[in-house]
């Protein structure tokens, strides 16, 4: 199963017509490209699945989602 999960977008870089953002997941930097998000800026929080951002979310939504994200990883761990 793949979950799409919320980062931090930290810069943006364009090459030729493309925009591709350097995302924050927890510390862990990926690039992904913003073709679906034109209107993300830096600092923004973007849902990322497969390498391109989706779209944006509100800092709320992503600490949440965040969190419930690391509440289901804590009760695998705890079955395991």
């Amino acid at each position: 199963m793949c979950l799409a999960i919320p980062g931090k977008l930290q810069a943006i870089h364009r090459q030729g017509e493309q925009s591709v953002g350097v995302v924050s997941f927890n510390g862990v930097t990926k690039s992904c490209d913003l073709a679906l998000v034109p209107e993300a800026s830096e600092g923004d929080y973007v849902i990322v699945h497969a390498g391109f951002a989706l779209n944006r979310i509100d800092e709320a939504e992503a600490l949440q989602t965040l969190a419930d994200v690391a509440a289901m990883h804590a009760e695998f761990d705890a079955d395991s």
